[in-house]
Order: structure tokens, then sequence, then C-alpha cells
């Protein structure tokens, strides 16, 4: 019988226990689950004891589709039929990290097609998702437009307030004046220019108000309440202004009888039904009056 030393007996037990080592990684592994996630060669796999085990294909995994009658054949598949969603048995050893590296995978065809319909409803519930989510975005934005134009009309609107209420503020100054003359100038909607037939009438009241001891003359525009404020605003603003620059220019009025223009805007509408073509026209209009201060005229 040959003798082994000490070492030889040592030497012997390890291999030993490397072999079996070997042995229980080497060990073949089957486990079925369902497909829960995918990266690229790890597979999360969901089975009745692992709610995430990790299995890793390899360029050697045999995957196919098993078909017959008995289920006893198989038709070679890709990879890519490894989808979330897939029940499969999976055939392997683990790794030093103990994950599953698979040799062979086996799924029904059945199995597969219902997969695919689960991902591909996923896919448009996503893609109804991104969508939803753009009209969102878009309508918020248009809110957001919507808001400032909101805010920027209701600063628009103070700002022809202030000046209106400036206006009436100076206008209403005028209660000891009496109102010995007056014109009143009719415009086209949206226009600003005078009409050549209002020129004479306005020569013929400056002319007679030549008359009138310590007279003024008092120009007031205004315009209908269609369209923007502060357009209308505009409009009257531009009106009182070019009839006044007919009766300096033309009339030949001093500035010292001039009073300053007033832009009235939408207020003080006139010609009863405001919305009606009759109402509107009344009411784009500049007023032209020769006032007398009451004491002087008592004088």
């Amino acid at each position: 019988m040959r003798k082994y030393g000490f070492s030889g007996i040592i030497f012997a037990a390890l291999t030993g226990l490397l072999l079996f080592s070997s042995a229980v990684f080497a060990q073949t592994i089957k486990m079925q689950g369902l497909i829960t996630g995918r990266s690229g060669e790890k597979i999360v796999l969901q089975t009745k004891d692992n709610p995430a085990a990790v299995v890793i294909l390899t360029d050697d995994t045999d995957v196919g589709q098993i078909e017959g009658m008995l289920k006893a054949r198989s038709k070679q598949m890709s990879m890519a039929a490894l989808i979330p969603g897939l029940a499969i048995s999976v055939e392997g050893a683990y790794d030093q990290q103990q994950e599953l590296v698979a040799t062979k995978i086996r799924f029904k065809g059945n199995d597969l097609k219902q997969a695919m319909a689960i991902e591909a409803g996923m896919k448009e519930t996503k893609e109804q998702n991104a969508q939803q989510q753009e009209e969102l975005a878009q309508q918020k934005a248009a809110l957001q437009q919507h808001e400032a134009a909101i805010a920027q009309n209701a600063a628009a609107v103070a700002a022809n307030k202030a000046a209106i209420d400036t206006a009436v503020a100076r206008f209403g100054q005028l209660d000891d004046y009496y109102i010995r003359d007056e014109v009143t100038v009719y415009f086209a909607n949206g226009k600003t220019v005078v009409d050549p037939q209002y020129s004479s009438q306005l020569i013929t009241l400056a002319n007679n108000a030549k008359s009138i001891n310590g007279y003024m003359i008092e120009v007031k525009g205004y315009a209908s309440a269609t369209g923007s404020a502060a357009l209308n605003q505009k409009l009257s603003a531009d009106r009182a202004d070019n009839v006044t620059t007919i009766l300096i220019q033309q009339a030949k009025v001093p500035l010292t009888r001039m009073l300053a223009p007033g832009a009235m805007g939408e207020s003080e509408q006139v010609g009863g039904d405001e919305k009606s073509a009759a109402g509107q026209a009344a009411n784009r209009r500049v007023v032209v009056r020769v006032l007398q201060n009451k004491a002087i005229a008592g004088a």
C-alpha cells in the first residue's frame, strides 16, 4: 500500500473541496417565472420564491419556443423575444455572484403573444400619456399667455381709466362756464382723419367765438365701445388732436384760447343702443364747445 505524508493528505482534501465547490456552482438549476424587467444581458424574473431573481444571458444561451401537441419540440428564437410579461422556464448554473447564468430558456407561443399584446398596450399607453403630457404643457403655456394678456389688458384699462379720470376732473372744473356754441365732428369706424365737410363748421365756430368776451374752446374726443379699450382710448386722443389742429392752423384760434384736448375713450356713450350701428356711429365723435366764464359774462 502506498503511503502519503501529512502534506499529501492536506492537498488531497483541498482538491476535493475545490471539486465539490465547482460541482455546486456547476449544478444545473431550473427556474420558472415571469419576466418583469430586462437590461441588456440581464433579466429580472419574478418566481414564487424570489420577486427579483436575476438571470444572465450569454451568447450560448439557447432560447426557444415550445411547439407540438406534447410540447416536446422547440423552435429556435431570438433573445429579443424575451420581453417583460413573458412566462419562461430557465435552466442554468449560478456564477460566483449567485446570479443564474442561463444555458436554456423555453416559453410557450401563447405566452409570447400575450406578453407582446401587453407590451403593445403599455407602449400605446405610454404614447397616450406622452401626448396627454404634451397637450397639458401646451394648455398650460396657452393659459399662462392668456393670464399675461389679461394682466396686460387690466393694466391698459387701469391706465385708460386714470387718463379719463384726469380729463373728467379737469373738465369738471368748467361748471362756471356757459356753453356759447357747439359743433360735433363724426368719424368713420377706426378712422381719425377729419372729414373735409367739418372744416368750414369749425372755422365758423372759431370766427363766431372771437366776438365773445373771454371765450375758451374745449375739444373732447370719444370712441365707440367696440374693440379694445386701449385702442379706443388712442382713437379718441387722435381724433381730438386732429380737430384741434384744424382749429389752430386753419381757424387761427390762439393757443391761449384752447383748452388741452381731452381723450375720453369709451366714456360717456350716447346714441341709445351703443351696440347698434347707429349707436356706434354716434359715439365716434369729437365735441367742440365755445365756453365763456360766467363771471365775465355777468360783467
